[in-house]
């Protein structure tokens, strides 16, 4: 079911309709966005591309286990 929303998310998309996505499933956000904001605590921490951010040790510690 989740990969199935991530294919509609992107499908939208496609079409040229912008998406919010506020998602605490942190791999399918990263799956289906072009950019991104993570925040901790209220605050935004760290924001950019959606690559720079899967690059990112903040993010993979607070979200990704490592």
């Amino acid at each position: 079911m989740v990969e199935r929303i991530g294919e509609v998310i992107k499908d939208i998309n496609q079409e040229g309709v912008s998406v919010l996505l506020v998602e605490q499933n942190v791999p399918l956000a990263l799956g289906v966005a072009t950019r991104g904001y993570v925040l901790q605590v209220g605050r935004v921490v760290l924001e950019g591309d959606i690559e720079k951010l899967k690059h990112s040790k903040i993010l993979k510690k607070a979200y990704l286990g490592g």
